[in-house]
């Protein structure tokens, strides 16, 4: 009998869990941005209000979304007119009653710059200011942190483009208690065929092997085969792919995520490694250090 009412309990326990896990809609936007910050502010405002209008608590942009991903425009850009922008986009997210991820470069106090993503609440505060922290360009220096933070009743983490491909960056902040990741990016272009699958591949890994959502925005092919390779997506906590965006489109994937499916089990299990122990600590501390 005890047996029994302990069972009952725990199942009880569990869908109580279960059904006060919220359920977030998100929107990744595969969008294609130009070497002008008034228009990509106003294309993005655009963006929040039909997707705020459609119920979309949270719109996520691609890597430099807000200044295109051009190098030269990037290191030409006045930090003044990008500070002007970014509370445009803020006010933008509180007019519309949105919470948002937008890719842009950002500059540190000594001048030099970042490739970020900086994430506005439905208020169009500032929530987060995450700095690419793995390099595949030479205009940024590298981040500081890793991301962990709360958006629309969820914790959450962000990695940009090249950061995929290092596991450890999702992991720490899942063991942390992330449930949903944000990845923005402008990867390389429909021509550089055999990485187009391995990115795929790389993404999906990082949903399965911790099981948590994620959410990934990337900037669509343009005709002359330029830009990225679009293939925006969102992701299960069992990697199965929810929705993926055309290449060459400019278009967004929607989707309505259960936060109880996503528990970072495979994540928290690595800690029942003993001799891992020490370092899964040592990466927590470091996370903390923002």
């Amino acid at each position: 009998m005890k047996i029994l009412l302990f069972a009952l309990f725990v199942s009880a326990l569990t869908a109580a869990t279960a059904s006060a896990a919220p359920l977030v809609k998100v929107s990744a936007v595969q969008m294609r941005s130009v070497a002008d910050l008034d228009k990509n502010v106003q294309k993005i405002s655009q963006f929040l209000e039909s997707l705020a209008g459609q119920g979309a608590q949270i719109a996520v942009f691609p890597e430099c979304a807000l200044t295109a991903y051009d190098t030269e425009a990037i290191k030409r850009t006045d930090p003044n007119k990008l500070a002007a922008a970014l509370d445009a986009v803020g006010q933008a997210c509180r007019k519309s009653n949105i919470a948002a991820v937008i890719g842009t470069p950002l500059f540190r106090p000594d001048g030099k710059l970042w490739n970020s993503a900086v994430v506005f609440g439905p208020d169009g505060k500032v929530i987060e200011r995450y700095h690419k922290v793995h390099l595949a360009e030479d205009w940024p220096v590298p981040g500081d942190h890793l991301a962990l933070f709360d958006i629309a009743g969820v914790k959450a983490t962000i990695i940009i483009c090249h950061d995929e491909r290092y596991p450890e960056l999702v992991r720490l902040p899942v063991i942390a208690g992330a449930r949903l990741v944000f990845y923005i990016s402008s990867e390389s272009g429909v021509t550089s065929e055999t990485k187009l699958n391995p990115y795929r591949a790389q993404i999906q890994a990082r949903a399965v092997e911790n099981c948590v959502w994620v959410v990934h925005a990337n900037t669509p092919a343009n005709e002359d085969a330029g830009g990225s390779h679009g293939q925006s997506r969102i992701i299960k906590p069992d990697g199965n792919i929810v929705q993926e965006a055309s290449m060459f489109g400019e278009e967004t994937v929607t989707a309505t995520l259960d936060i109880g499916k996503a528990d970072g089990a495979w994540a928290n299990n690595s800690l029942n490694c003993e001799f891992l122990k020490a370092f899964w600590d040592a990466g927590l501390k470091a996370l903390q250090r923002k």
